[in-house]
């Protein structure tokens, strides 16, 4: 009896277990299953939203307009960094061939024009004429092949990169409520000196704050009553201020000006000029050179060539000495390059020309090799060009030495700044007649005298070796005929 009732008991608990092992195996086999095929279908989906992408993107790419070139602002010259653009030569919508006249740019050395790059038709034009400052890389216009695509430009705006325009440096915030809210720091200065006298004469007394605020607003100072120390104005008192005529600005209380843009031309000058002071170690060697023998050859040389309508100047037989000197103290014909001092082998004259945009140095290439006359036409030539802003860059970009020549305009002597990278610029005053004491019935004799000075750079060129340079030149400038051997 007890053995049955335990074996009952045996099967039943066998019975149960392996019911519940089943059980519990087949929900997990389930489960997993589940999760592979959820799996599956999240790595499916993952690879068919990775193919799609791209082809969107594509879609939407050239979807918006027909097939065009953008033009970006090139530059027209190693320095240039921005331009301006003077004029447009074709129109919205005008036929272009390749190397039509497409835009006059002014950049840092002269006015330039810059030629159609492709053939088309100018869809769009995205920088109007009289822009200035334009960076480098810029767009500038669209062009299309086919007509039919302009009026798809009709609208086309430069969302590319927007990049805000160099165009003026950040200047203080004007501000647009009628006064500021601080307080005027003054006060405990003024309290600080009361032995100041009260004002006399025209002067204008006014507190820091109050000359900030009129400078900003363009207000005069001019007739107002101060309600500050010893009657001087505070910024309270210049609701009552008249405003200043467009185009005149004040720089201090009573003093007015006239601003004046800056062209790109006058910006790269500065710029040049002022790194030229300040990297290039300067020494000037000046020299009196006897004149009378070089101006008998240039009035010989005018009379020959007069029938010719050539008439030679001082200056191109400056030239023609400097380059003649260069020959012989190579030295004066080389540049500092930062790890190597280069002497060239041709000399390379940049001539000094004044124009309404700023000084410019066209250049006369090889004049060691070529003849006074030359000499005479291509400076005229280059002279014409630059004022008139039509230089190409070939024809003022490098250069071996610079002559700056102001003695046309009276100046007895001046030392000029160095071209960089050049190593010396001659700087050539006007010609005088002076006493020279002799044993002659007067006692004196009368001789023709140009001063010169010779700004050099002492990095390549030692102060026993410039001196030999321009003791070479007077030389040449003295005896012309040797220039010939």
């Amino acid at each position: 009896m007890i053995r049955t009732i335990s074996s009952i008991r045996l099967a039943r608990s066998i019975v149960r277990g392996s019911i519940r092992t089943n059980t519990v195996r087949s929900i997990v086999i389930r489960y997993l299953h589940r999760k592979h095929q959820q799996r599956v279908f999240i790595q499916h989906h993952t690879v068919l939203h990775c193919k799609l992408t791209p082809w969107q993107q594509q879609l939407r790419f050239y979807a918006d307009y027909p097939d065009h070139i953008k033009v970006p602002l090139p530059a027209l010259s190693p320095t240039m960094e921005t331009g301006t653009i003077i004029s447009w030569q074709k129109k919205e919508g005008d036929k272009l061939n390749e190397g039509d006249l497409l835009a006059e740019i002014e950049t840092d050395k002269a006015t330039m024009g810059f030629e159609t790059p492709e053939e088309g038709y100018l869809a769009k034009i995205l920088v109007p004429a009289g822009t200035k400052n334009v960076p480098i890389g810029k767009l500038v216009c669209i062009i299309v092949q086919d007509e039919s695509s302009v009026v798809a430009f009709k609208d086309f705006k430069d969302d590319a990169v927007a990049a805000p325009p160099p165009a003026t440096p950040p200047s203080p915030a004007v501000s647009t409520s009628p006064a500021p809210t601080p307080a005027p720091p003054p006060a405990p200065t003024v309290t600080k000196a009361p032995s100041i006298p009260p004002p006399s004469g025209e002067r204008i007394y006014a507190s820091p704050l109050a000359k900030r605020l009129a400078t900003e607003k363009g207000l005069s100072l001019q007739g107002l009553q101060g309600t500050g120390l010893y009657g001087s104005i505070t910024s309270k008192d210049l609701e009552g201020a008249v405003a200043i005529k467009p185009g005149v600005t004040v720089g201090a209380p009573g003093a007015a000006g006239i601003d004046i843009p800056i062209s790109n031309i006058r910006a790269i000058i500065a710029k040049r000029l002022l790194e030229s002071k300040q990297t290039i170690p300067h020494y000037y060697l000046s020299m009196d050179i006897k004149m009378d023998a070089a101006l008998a050859m240039r009035e010989q040389f005018n009379k020959l060539l007069e029938k010719d309508k050539i008439k030679l100047s001082v200056n191109d037989i400056i030239i023609k000495g400097m380059a003649m000197a260069c020959k012989k103290i190579p030295e004066g014909n080389s540049s500092w390059l930062g790890n190597v001092i280069r002497q060239y082998n041709n000399v390379d004259v940049s001539v000094a020309v004044s124009t309404d945009s700023g000084l410019i140095t066209p250049i006369v290439f090889s004049a060691d090799t070529k003849g006074m006359v030359q000499i005479s036409k291509e400076v005229k030539a280059l002279a014409a060009k630059a004022r008139e802003g039509k230089l190409q860059p070939q024809e003022f970009q490098g250069g071996t030495i610079t002559v700056s020549n102001l003695g046309m305009f009276g100046i007895k002597n001046f030392a000029a700044v160095i071209n960089p990278p050049q190593s010396i610029i001659l700087a050539v005053g006007g010609t005088e007649t002076r006493l020279i004491p002799a044993k002659n019935e007067k006692g004196f004799t009368t001789a023709q005298y140009m001063s010169v000075t010779a700004s050099c750079d002492h990095r390549t060129i030692d102060g026993a070796v410039g001196a030999q340079w321009l003791v070479a030149f007077k030389d040449f400038i003295e005896n012309p005929s040797t220039m010939l051997l």
